[in-house]
This record gives C-alpha cells, structure tokens and sequence, in this order.
C-alpha cells in the first residue's frame, strides 16, 4: 500500500496530515523538555532538602547516636538519588531532545522539499491543460467558421446573380477557413496528445514518487517518536537499579538503628558518677533550746538586719561571708579579679577548663581520655613528619645535589618543638587524668554537698518567718575534691552545668581567716558589696531552698558574689518595695559577664 496509489487525488489532504505529523512530534519534544526541566528541578531541591538537614557542626556530639547516623546515611542516599535524577535529566537532553530536533529540522526541510516538487508538477500539468482547453476552443471556433464559409460558398455559387468573380471570392474564403480548421484540429489534437502524456506520466510517475517520498517522511518520523518513546524509558531504566540500591541503602540505614545502644550512649554521655543524696537526718530542735537562749541576744541582732545563712539582704545592709576562700581577704576585689584572669586563661576555647575539673567524674574522665588520645594521635603524626624529615636530610647530606640539608634544618627544629610541646601536653593531661581517677566518687550532687556542709557542725535556728539561720559557724569551710566538679550538667533542672565564670576550687583560706567564727561572719557590717559583672538568666528559676531567689528567664542580674565551687552565684536585683533582693541562683542557669 503506497500513497502514490491510493492517494493520488489527495494532495492537500496529505499536506496538512505530514504537517499535523511534524507539529505532533516538535508537541512530544516539548513534552520532553518539560519533564526534563521537573527531573532538574527535582534533583535541585532534592540536594537543597541534603543541604538544609545536613548536621550542623555544633551538633556533631549527637552523630554517635545510631539514629543521628542512620539519617546521615539517608541523606547520602538522597543525594545519590538526586545525582541519578540529574543523569535521567542529562540523558533526556543528549539522547531524546536532540535526536527530536534534528528529525523535526529533517522532515520539515525534506516536506518542504517534496510540497514544492509536487506543487511544480500540479502547476505544469495544469498549464498543459489549459493549452489544451485553449486548442479545443479554437479548433471549435475555427470549424465553425469553416462550415459558414462552406454553406456561403454553396449559395453563392447557386446564386445566378452573382459574377464569377464573387463566387470565386468565397471560395477562397471557404479554403482559407477550412484550412485554418484542419490547422486548429490538428493543433488541438497534439494538445491533447502531449495533455494525455502528462496527465498520464503526473498521475502514475511524478506525483506517486513524491507521495511515495511523504509517505517514508511520514513513517520515519512515526518510527522516530517510537524509538524516542523507548529511548526515553531505557534512560529511566538505566538509573533504575542505582535508584534501587538508594532505596535499599535507606533501608539498611533504618535497620541500623539500635535504640539500646543510643540508650546506652546517652548514659555515657550525661551519666555525672555522682550517686543519689542519702536520707536527710532528723534535727531534734528541742535540744537546741539551750543553746538558743544563751545566744538569743545575738540572733534577735541576725534577725533584725533580716540576713540568711546566705547573706541575703533588705533595708539596704548586707552582711558578708568571711573565710570561705582565701580570695576574699584584706584585698577581696583585687583577689577575685587575679582569680578570674587565671580561670580565664585556664579556659578551653569551648568555654571549659584546661583539666575538665568543671565537668562530672565520669564526663571529666572521658574528655580527658578523648584529648589523651588526640594528643597521642598527633604525635604519631608529628614523628612521621619528623622522621620523613631527617630521612631527607640524610638524603641531602649524602647527594647535595638533590638539595640543601640547611632547607630542612628550620622545619626539623620545628617539628622537634611541636613534638616537645604535644609530649608535654600529653603528659600533663596523663596527670589530669591520673589525677582524676584518684578523687572520689561524690555522695551526691554539689548542691547537696552544699546543703551538708552549710548543716554539718552548725546550730540553726528558726525565726518566726520561717528562715533558718546558723548558729555556729566554724570558718573551717573546705570544698572536697568533687567541689571542682560542681558546675557541669546537661540540663539546667539538674542544677549542674558549665559556668562561664566559675572558679577553681582551691579553697584553702589563711589560718586568720579560716579562724574567724559566726561573730564575723554575721555581725561585721559594711555597705552593700560593689557589683563584680552581670549575669542574664538562660532559663527560669523557682527558689526552693532558702537564701535563694527566683528569676526569669533572659532577667539581668547584678553579680555580687561568683561561684565558689559548689554551683551557686550570689546576685541582686532592684526590688520597688525593699530596695534591693539578693540571693543565690543556680551558676549553671545564669550566663555571666564580669567587669575587667
């Protein structure tokens, strides 16, 4: 079945069909082209959706939990599927769109092409057949003429009226105008002879070779949008198996994930080594009434100037702690900037001290082990590069003209200095760790070390508010070795955490100092103490215990008194009624900005 022969007759028809053809395959590129432009944007957003949940650095410490991992690895595995998306998008444009645009360039140039020939022979035949149709017009007329000069001729020659010479006048006539119809017949029938040719050779040669040639523009792009159609699909079908194993790797990666060993992990994480308070022991007051009496004067001076055993204050006079550490003596201001410059340097950048003595036992020892083996791991480091160099060296020394052994003098020298100083810092951080394996393991957390030391050997008594004031107090207040441990936990409920301003608890007083009894811990009067810094409160804080104070959450605060190694800063606070509050807040709630 061919065009040329079916269709002979259906030149426009045919036209417009290989035109709709052309236009249904440029449709299908378009098609293409956008699914192209959606597989494109896909793999873009899917690598911003990679990039916007990538771990942030700050979060790296959560990475060791299998489920932070097991998310890592579905986020690589997303951005391989994008990268696949990207290659299906790469694929269409080399392989589906150009391959289209080169077969639609093709056939509209080879139609355009075949459209003119035909409209050529359509015009030379139709030519033809007006020649042919202007012959038969004038053999007509001409014949015509030739019979009205014959019948002319016949009465003119039966006309006795009319000379001789008349009747020869018309029939010259009649042999004029009968030749001129043999002229016009023969004319005519040659016209029609080369009609018939053409007509013939048109509609069974010329005009078929070009439907013919339609016909196969036709079908090749058919068969072109057939094998773009599957070529189409083999490229889905490529990336189909990586795309699998993308699915599969995120399913490994949720398998992985082991909800005991994270349970574990957050125990080796926050677990502090302190054990739980042990039970509160009862206090017999009535055995106290004695002692009470005889120093009533002196707690009626206590209970009129308002004071806790904390040095809370109100009607504007404070009292101060005197003894507890040797930092406050003659010189207390001068003493506790000295002792924030050197709890300053002996900060990590983290905002850590040097040894983790801020931190809990067990947290102390795990960093300490941590940076035991980052120190080790960058000697090893550094004794490669150290020998590598003195190999070099040898080398030179030997072959001078390899190089200059003086070149690699200077980086010797260096790489010794840096290998002295990492031995040095390892063995200093041995020591810490030593060290921290000898301390203790705390009874309990330092507010209750607090809470026991501030009851051990005191007499409390209870005024008709309620507060409870001691009696005795010896000066011999020593923090233990856990007291350096006291400000580092995760969460602020705890009442454990990293302080800013914390101080290293040495702890050891002059004997005058550490000799002054209750007498000048309460009685000696001054005027309310110079602010050290301020501090802004990270979270809220109910006061629970006496001689402490609330505050709210992002609330500044004036610091009076820094921490002295067990978890507690001594602030104030404008008060509208009584002028000033003041009291002791949690260190690890407060974040503190001391004055230079």
């Amino acid at each position: 079945m061919s065009w040329g022969t079916e269709l002979w007759d259906q030149y426009d028809n045919l036209a417009i069909h290989t035109n709709k053809g052309i236009e249904f395959l440029d449709k299908y590129a378009n098609f293409i082209r956008d699914r192209l432009a959606i597989e494109t944007e896909y793999a873009t957003k899917l690598r911003r959706l990679v990039k916007n949940y990538q771990p942030k650095k700050k979060e790296e410490e959560d990475n060791e939990f299998t489920s932070c991992q097991a998310f890592r690895k579905v986020l690589n595995e997303i951005s391989d599927l994008a990268g696949q998306r990207e290659v299906v998008a790469e694929s269409l444009q080399l392989q589906i769109i150009q391959g289209i645009s080169l077969l639609s360039k093709t056939l509209r140039d080879e139609r355009k092409k075949c459209l003119s020939n035909g409209t050529y022979l359509h015009q030379n035949l139709t030519t033809q057949l007006a020649a042919l149709d202007r012959a038969k017009r004038n053999y007509e007329k001409a014949y015509r003429d030739s019979e009205k000069a014959v019948d002319n001729y016949k009465k003119a020659d039966m006309d006795l009226n009319l000379s001789r010479a008349e009747v020869e006048r018309y029939k010259n006539i009649m042999t004029a105008k009968i030749q001129q119809s043999d002229d016009a017949k023969n004319e005519y029938a040659n016209q029609l002879q080369k009609s018939n040719n053409l007509q013939q050779q048109h509609y069974h040669e010329l005009l078929p070779e070009v439907f013919n040639r339609l016909q196969e523009l036709d079908e090749k792009r058919t068969r072109g949008i057939r094998e773009f159609i599957i070529g189409a699909a083999d490229v889905e079908s490529s990336v189909a198996p990586i795309i699998a194993r993308c699915l599969e790797g995120m399913v490994k990666a949720g398998e992985s994930i082991n909800e005991k060993e994270d349970s574990y992990k957050v125990i080796e994480r926050y677990q502090s080594g302190f054990t739980p308070p042990s039970d509160i022991p009862f206090e017999d007051l009535s055995k106290l009434d004695t002692l009470d009496s005889s120093q009533e004067s002196h707690f009626n001076h206590v209970q009129s100037s308002h004071l806790t055993v904390k040095g809370t204050i109100s009607a504007n006079k404070i009292k101060k702690r005197v003894g507890i550490f040797n930092i406050f003596g003659g010189n207390k201001q001068q003493k506790i900037i000295e002792a924030c410059i050197t709890m300053k340097n002996s900060l990590t950048a983290d905002g850590q001290k040097e040894d983790f003595s801020d931190l809990p036992p067990n947290q102390r020892r795990k960093k300490l082990q941590a940076k035991i083996g980052e120190l080790q791991q960058k000697i090893q480091q550094e004794t490669a590069a150290r020998d590598g160099l003195m190999k070099m060296k040898v080398v030179y020394e030997a072959n001078s003209s390899l190089g200059n052994p003086m070149t690699v003098e200077g980086q010797l020298n260096e790489s010794e200095h840096k290998l002295e100083k990492l031995k040095m810092d390892l063995k200093k951080y041995q020591g810490y760790l030593e060290k921290a394996n000898q301390i203790p393991m705390a009874n309990n957390s330092p507010q209750a070390n607090r809470t026991s030391s501030m009851n051990n050997g005191h007499r409390s008594s209870r005024h008709s508010n309620g507060s409870t004031e001691d009696n005795n107090y010896d000066g011999d207040f020593q923090p233990d070795d856990a007291g350096s441990l006291s400000s580092s936990s995760a969460s602020p409920e705890s009442g454990l955490g990293t302080s800013h301003t914390s101080l290293p608890g040495s702890g050891h007083g002059s004997a005058h100092e550490n000799a002054m009894g209750e007498d000048a811990y309460y009685e000696t009067e001054m005027e309310p103490l110079q602010p050290l810094g301020t501090c802004r409160a990270l979270y809220p804080f109910e006061a629970t215990s006496e001689g402490s104070i609330p505050m709210n959450e992002g609330e500044e605060l004036q610091v009076i008194e820094i921490d002295q190694g067990d978890g507690w800063t001594r602030v104030r606070r404008m008060n509208n009624s009584n002028g000033w509050d003041e009291g002791f807040v949690p260190t690890s709630y407060i974040e503190c900005t001391l004055y230079a």
